[in-house]
């Protein structure tokens, strides 16, 4: 079946088609989930939450991206845990670190790495994390979906419930201030990440 098929099996109480939806969409939901929170274990929660509520919501569905549907919803369960954590502010160095051998549940990798492209890997993506981290929640939500998932500013206004305008304004603003911050963290990069001028 094709995804509109599986959507109108689902809405019609087929359960076995929503988990061909799931699986379908749940590394990605998860990635995204991932970058926004830094926290695997959040993140898992927010992936279970926006399933859940899409399965309650599914009949509302009218049409369009279901993409860009079921992302609002997980960006929506991000930003609940986001404001939860500003009541109850927690910090731990673990959410800061990149779990590269488990990106997503379900999700294996495709090609082996050398050992150094590994190490590489793992430094460059726990500085960019951290360097998410830094950013007001409706930038980091928006650079996640561009530049790291790859929607078009159509499907992220859609994910988010704004304008391609905003989208516009807030990437140029995420992107800004995600490259000020791996410049001055610049020592922490993997050599052939830094500016050509600091090399020897």
């Amino acid at each position: 079946m094709d995804e509109h098929a599986l959507i109108r099996a689902a809405q019609k109480g087929d359960v076995a088609a929503f988990n061909q939806l799931v699986r379908a969409y749940q590394a990605q939901v998860y990635r995204t989930a991932y970058r926004v929170l830094g926290e695997r274990p959040a993140a898992e929660d927010a992936t279970q939450e926006a399933f859940v509520s899409a399965f309650k919501h599914l009949r509302a569905f009218r049409g369009g991206s279901f993409k860009a549907w079921l992302l609002r919803i997980v960006t929506n369960a991000c930003y609940d845990q986001l404001r939860a954590r500003q009541r109850r502010p927690t910090a731990s160095l673990d959410a800061m670190r990149l779990n590269p051998d488990n990106p997503a549940p379900g999700v294996e990798r495709t090609a082996p790495e050398l050992p150094q492209e590994f190490a590489e890997r793992q430094e460059l993506g726990a500085v960019i994390q951290r360097g998410l981290a830094t950013l007001v929640p409706d930038q980091r939500v928006t650079l996640v979906l561009v530049d790291i998932e790859g929607l078009s500013y159509d499907e992220v206004a859609a994910a988010t419930g704004t304008n391609i305008g905003t989208v516009k304004s807030r990437l140029s603003r995420a992107r800004a201030a995600l490259r000020d911050f791996l410049v001055q963290q610049e020592e922490l990069l993997p050599a052939r990440y830094r500016l050509k001028s600091e090399r020897v």
